[in-house]
């Protein structure tokens, strides 16, 4: 058990595969002060995926891997947020993947300056309370967890989590369902909370039990939403996850009726997929991948 969990945190902590900043612009980022890196990074939060760009994604690919290149900049950056901040939201943005990356991948390295800052700085204990769960080993999360403030992270996080009303996703109509994921979907990270998490649950047991739900729902987005990395998401997360033997008549069908939801299938990667449901996708895409 111990061997599967220290598994999953080097897989959630891990930068994005195969993805890196272009050299130019790793060079900028670096030439930068931490204060500037850290207004950077702040400004990115404010980032949707409606309003991502070639610039914006360069920035989160340096972000996403600073914690395992550059531990002391890291650290640094995290600690000029933290001053700097005020905004929330913003601040527990921290405490998702970045730092939590830190503690995993460098927490043996930084521990003793860890120490020494979260003796004089309760904004660093705080979110602390985040990540000392991520350290690699048991003496290590002892340490971490001694100087952390578990306690108000964790109320800050609850509290965050339960910004919006709860929604009953079944009750939903199709057309009412697919401007909810929009709306959802298009959200920065620092303004998801259990609404947008729900969602993602939902989605999952449609894919599974109700895959002519999902579709309906994808066809309803297509109807209202033009914005390309948002459709973009729509292949690859929703209707890639609904295609299997259980949907694959249905897909075809609405292919031959709906061009646009023909184009849709373009952006769905399904090498992974068996021989059978390949060649039927394959049959409906031609060359029409993205």
């Amino acid at each position: 058990m111990n061997d599967f969990i220290e598994d999953a945190k080097a897989w959630a902590t891990m930068p994005i595969p195969g993805a890196q900043t272009p050299r130019e612009q790793r060079k900028m980022f670096d030439a930068m002060s931490v204060d500037q890196l850290a207004e950077t990074w702040r400004a990115l939060q404010h980032v949707g995926l409606r309003d991502q760009t070639e610039g914006t994604w360069d920035a989160t690919l340096y972000f996403d891997a600073l914690p395992h290149d550059q531990p002391e900049r890291a650290l640094d950056l995290a600690l000029a947020v933290l001053r700097t901040e005020q905004d929330m939201p913003v601040l527990a943005q921290l405490g998702d993947k970045f730092m939590g990356s830190l503690v995993h991948a460098n927490a043996a390295t930084l521990i003793g300056r860890i120490e020494q800052e979260a003796a004089e700085n309760p904004k660093l204990r705080w979110l602390l309370g985040s990540a000392y769960w991520w350290a690699p080993n048991e003496t290590l999360k002892q340490r971490l967890a001694a100087v952390a403030d578990i306690e108000r992270w964790r109320a800050d996080s609850d509290r965050l989590k339960a910004r919006s009303e709860p929604v009953n996703f079944p009750s939903l109509s199709p057309a009412e369902l697919a401007k909810v994921w929009i709306e959802q979907s298009a959200k920065p990270g620092k303004d998801q909370d259990d609404v947008w998490s729900a969602l993602r649950d939902y989605e999952s047991e449609l894919t599974e039990h109700e895959p002519d739900r999902m579709i309906d729902m994808i066809l309803e987005v297509l109807k209202i939403e033009t914005n390309p990395h948002l459709i973009g998401y729509l292949a690859a997360g929703p209707l890639e996850n609904t295609i299997s033997f259980a949907s694959i008549d249905r897909v075809e069908r609405e292919a031959a009726a709906n061009e646009r939801f023909r184009h849709l299938l373009g952006g769905v990667w399904y090498s992974s997929m068996p021989d059978e449901l390949k060649a039927r996708l394959d049959a409906i895409i031609k060359d029409d991948r993205w």
